[in-house]
């Protein structure tokens, strides 16, 4: 069973990852709207991949016999001057996600929680993986600068991103 403290931060972590959805759906509708196909594609498996995160930890929490509770999401960002401020809002955003994982696994070494320290390391892992991949964008983007032709070939670039079922819940 999940402690009461625990399971209420694991509750406002579904929410944040829903709320974290939202916003990568926002980027992509703007970039869609802006005519940068393959950005919006990029933003989209984002979303897909935030809705899973949430789904995930709402099968933890029923799984160790908490109650999952949905909260209102937030209002979020509808337009990004550029590119660049894009990515870098979304490096900003998954370093506080970081953060709050990480909380999240404090909670459960204080807690003794062994099976909810298990479950967060794959989290963990992931925001090691999104924290280099917007990075690695922002560099990208720096190096193109202004340079329209370069735009448009990461524009195609990520057009080739496809989307992926996270592994705790293949299967399912």
């Amino acid at each position: 069973m999940l402690s009461k403290e625990l399971e209420k931060a694991l509750n406002e972590q579904i929410n944040a990852e829903l709320w974290s959805a939202y916003l990568y759906l926002s980027m992509s509708m703007d970039f869609a709207s802006k005519g940068f196909a393959g950005i919006a594609n990029w933003f989209a498996v984002q979303f897909k991949e935030e809705q899973d995160h949430a789904t995930i930890l709402m099968n933890y929490v029923n799984s160790r016999d908490g109650k999952v509770v949905l909260a209102p999401i937030a209002e979020v960002a509808t337009e990004w001057a550029t590119t660049i401020d894009a990515f870098k809002d979304t490096y900003a955003h998954e370093q506080k996600v970081t953060a709050l994982i990480n909380g999240l696994n404090a909670l459960a070494v204080e807690g003794k929680d062994y099976a909810t320290q298990n479950m967060l390391q794959w989290f963990i892992n992931e925001q090691v993986e999104e924290e280099d991949t917007a990075r690695s964008y922002i560099d990208a983007l720096e190096k193109i600068g202004d340079n329209g032709y370069g735009l448009y070939m990461f524009d195609k670039e990520l057009a080739a991103r496809t989307y992926t079922t996270p592994s705790p819940l293949a299967g399912k």
